[in-house]
């Protein structure tokens, strides 16, 4: 072999060497890049996994309070109407109540709100005629117990039961549909403890 034979030889053997180092170097640099890639691929499907698992628990949080919220609103709408219906039967009881238990009920509610004035008591026309022998007097012993005075007035008013107080052109309405109105929050509270509790 001549001295040129040798010569390219010796650059052909350095360069594959060069180019064998430098694609060695490339692999082992790819591989540290795929080895990275796949790391970072791990690390974001791991994130991405867990926020996911996140969102679902929460998702599922969300419909099971949902769900709760649901049912809670419709046991409170049916527990509100079998109070109402309560209070409801509770006034026709009223209403059609025996007469002397009927009079006697509305001398209680009269003691409660007579005022220490003289004033004027209003019936309907069908309790006025149906009124209780003496029942005159035990409004002015009510009234005079309170301070006051009242007169029965023979007009009757067009109201459906119990009745109503002037004093000085002030009216008070105790019909048995205005306390029932007035005490129905209160009335509802003790049906509900009743019933419920």
């Amino acid at each position: 072999m001549t001295g040129l034979d040798k010569m390219k030889s010796q650059i052909l053997d350095e360069a594959k060497a060069a180019a064998d180092s430098k694609l060695s170097n490339a692999k082992s640099q790819a591989e540290e890049i795929l080895d990275k890639a796949k790391a970072e691929a791990a690390k974001t499907t791991s994130s991405i996994s867990q926020k996911s698992e996140a969102e679902i628990a929460n998702y599922k949080e969300r419909i099971v309070s949902s769900i709760d919220l649901q049912r809670r609103t419709k046991i409170l709408a049916a527990k509100q109407e079998i109070i109402a219906e309560v209070l409801d039967k509770a006034y026709g009881i009223l209403k059609t109540m025996e007469s002397s238990a009927y009079f006697d009920m509305l001398l209680k509610l009269l003691g409660r709100y007579a005022l220490p004035q003289e004033g004027e008591i209003y019936f309907s026309s069908a309790d006025l005629e149906r009124l209780p022998d003496g029942y005159e007097a035990k409004i002015s012993g009510i009234a005079a117990e309170k301070g006051g005075s009242l007169t029965l007035s023979k007009t009757g008013r067009k109201i459906e039961n119990g009745f109503i107080l002037a004093y000085g052109g002030i009216e008070e309405n105790c019909t048995i549909k205005a306390m029932f109105d007035a005490k129905r929050d209160e009335l509802s509270d003790k049906v509900h403890k009743l019933l419920f509790l």
